[in-house]
């Protein structure tokens, strides 16, 4: 009879304090909810008050830092056009002139023919290298990258670099135990022309907070923001990050 006593009582101890955590989980859960929701309030005024020109010091930008750009979108996001041409009207407003469009399934470069029928003052980065110069240019030059580009990079590379490990072997040239590095790979992308301009700030739209399988060798020293859904973007959020960007104090090592 006693243990059926205790039985009891420690089963309603149990209860109630598994209750307890239930609360407490739903209660924090409640807590951080609001707070995020406070905190995309507050974001959302703020863009609206930079798109008004309320706010003075996001007026003038000094772009000098941000030679090239690069935008990632999510694959299943990069299908909407309209949204990628307004968002590049905004980057030439805003007064970039080199940027990167990247989308791990080439769905944007499919679209590339769309893309540019839409904006007139945008030339591929391929047309522009022959014509123009970084510091001159009068339009946006724009290049396409998929995840297939920078595969096919690598391989490309890594070919390269096996046939002249091969040359030298086959010379009787000294080749050392360690014949792969990243300067190897450097001058082998740069010798089959694909090594790309590294861009100083890449702006990620997605649901996913990386950079979705952007060549990782043109990332090394950028700086990478996460800006949400493409269907969410606000100009004034992206004049804010370019903003923050241009604030920011960059230390390279050597």
């Amino acid at each position: 009879m006693g243990f059926r006593v205790v039985q009891f009582v420690w089963s309603g101890v149990t209860h109630i304090a598994s209750l307890g955590l239930q609360l407490l989980w739903h209660f924090l859960h409640l807590i951080v909810n609001m707070w995020y929701s406070m905190f995309s309030i507050i974001c959302m005024i703020e863009s609206y008050l930079i798109s008004a020109g309320a706010l003075k010091s996001y007026k003038s930008l000094y772009l000098g830092k941000i030679r090239h750009l690069a935008i990632v979108v999510d694959s299943e996001d990069a299908c909407q056009t309209s949204k990628i041409v307004e968002l590049l009207q905004w980057l030439d407003i805003v007064g970039i002139r080199n940027v990167c469009l990247y989308d791990s399934d080439g769905v944007m470069k499919k679209s590339k023919g769309a893309i540019l029928q839409k904006l007139n003052s945008l030339k591929l980065s391929e047309e522009a290298d022959v014509n123009d110069t970084l510091h001159d240019q009068d339009h946006m030059t724009i290049e396409f990258a998929s995840y297939v580009d920078g595969k096919e990079a690598v391989t490309k590379a890594a070919n390269l670099i096996f046939v002249e490990y091969l040359k030298q072997q086959n010379s009787g040239g000294h080749c050392d135990g360690h014949i792969f590095t990243e300067s190897h790979m450097t001058e082998a992308l740069h010798a089959i022309g694909c090594k790309g301009p590294e861009p100083d700030l890449l702006l990620v739209y997605g649901p996913v907070r990386c950079h979705l399988g952007f060549p990782a060798w043109r990332i090394r020293y950028t700086e990478i923001v996460h800006m949400g859904p493409l269907n969410a973007m606000r100009y004034g959020s992206l004049v804010k990050a370019i903003y923050m960007f241009m604030m920011v104090h960059q230390n390279y090592g050597t």
